[in-house]
């Protein structure tokens, strides 16, 4: 039976939203497989992810705390980062970068944040008339009990005592050339040449520490597949307050069952009668902003496959005010049964044009015809 995501935290059931990230952030410290060696650290640590995942979000958590479970219906929009990344990137590869290094013991790790990418889905009418999305990601943000700065209660900066502040070691190595001094980055301090005598306790002296955010970007009308918006400062949080990342939003268009896109211009079918298609008439179809009428005007003579134009009925164009066109692919569709006035019509019609038609066939003549 599956585990209660309540107790894989460590929290009740009345839990707040900041007593289950602090029980979730204790708890992955010590599972994670970089610093807990118990052969089932990986598989708790997997558990831990998942339970987070369902309880850090509200819409989630409601619906496990009346089912007991979370189906695909629940609501929440989370959008992955494997845009980016090539894959999946959640919040076990986020603790990996976490656990890459700190300022004081581990190994070295860069202290600008990096840039993060998500994948944004929207519909033909969202693009038409712009819109406002939320966006929900993990990333390292900014740690909330030090503001960033890595720094706990009466600690501070002093100078590194492994580099004596110059953030550089140099090693020398014997050879058969004799003595080769080298100079690397300092490990202890990543450069800075500075550490932290009493490091923030939530964050481990980092300044950061993994989270779910919730962003809402406005998406510009006429957008176009595979764009990208930038939202600076959203990606992830830099060590000790450094510059952080932006968050690089791709949008992806779904396929409209009406309308094809080329460019800012519209395609779509209209089906027409054989005497719309002959004496001309006016069509009404439904356009791709809600509530849009747009007239198609037939000509007298209209063919099959013929394409009409109508201006300005297309998409809007990015930050303009002007519309590409809508194009009408004519359908002319052929009557498969008539009644015996519409035939009676239509062979008058043939004898105007002097065309050669069929001879009406009796119900028998028509049974033999479809034996043979």
């Amino acid at each position: 039976m599956p585990q209660d995501y309540y107790e894989v935290i460590g929290v009740s059931r009345d839990a707040t939203e900041a007593e289950i990230k602090k029980a979730f952030y204790r708890k992955a410290r010590e599972l994670h497989p970089d610093v807990n060696k118990a052969p089932d650290a990986e598989e708790r640590f997997k558990e831990l992810s998942e339970a987070f995942d369902v309880l850090s979000d509200a819409s989630k958590r409601s619906q496990y705390d009346r089912f007991g479970t979370v189906g695909n219906g629940s609501g929440y929009q989370y959008v992955d980062l494997s845009d980016l990344f090539g894959s999946g990137f959640g919040m076990g590869d986020i603790f990996s970068s976490f656990f890459g290094g700190t300022s004081y013991g581990r190994v070295s790790m860069r202290r600008e944040g990096r840039d993060m990418g998500v994948g944004l889905k929207l519909s033909l009418e969202e693009v038409a008339v712009g819109i406002k999305k939320e966006i929900v990601y993990d990333r390292l943000a900014p740690c909330e009990a030090c503001s960033g700065s890595g720094i706990g209660a009466g600690g501070q900066t002093v100078p590194c005592d492994h580099c004596h502040g110059s953030g550089r070691v140099i090693s020398v190595q014997s050879t058969f050339l004799g003595e080769m001094q080298t100079q690397s980055i300092c490990p202890e301090c990543s450069g800075s040449g500075e550490k932290i005598d009493i490091p923030c306790p939530d964050c481990e002296g980092q300044g950061r520490l993994p989270d779910r955010q919730h962003v809402t970007i406005e998406v510009p009308k006429g957008i176009r597949d595979g764009q990208q918006l930038r939202l600076t400062g959203f990606g992830e949080a830099g060590l000790h307050g450094s510059r952080p990342g932006n968050l690089i939003v791709t949008v992806r268009i779904d396929d409209h069952e009406r309308f094809e896109r080329e460019g800012e211009n519209l395609h779509t079918f209209v089906q027409i009668s054989i005497t719309q298609a002959a004496l001309g008439a006016n069509v009404n179809v439904e356009g791709i902003i809600p509530d849009e009428t747009v007239e198609i005007d037939i000509p007298a003579g209209c063919q099959n496959g013929q394409r009409i134009r109508v201006r300005d009925r297309g998409l809007p164009r990015m930050h303009r005010e002007q519309r590409g066109d809508l194009f009408a692919h004519v359908e002319v569709m052929i009557p498969k049964k008539l009644t015996s006035r519409q035939r009676e019509l239509l062979e008058e019609l043939a004898l105007e044009f002097d065309d050669e038609v069929k001879e009406k066939r009796n119900p028998i003549q028509r049974i033999r015809d479809a034996l043979s």
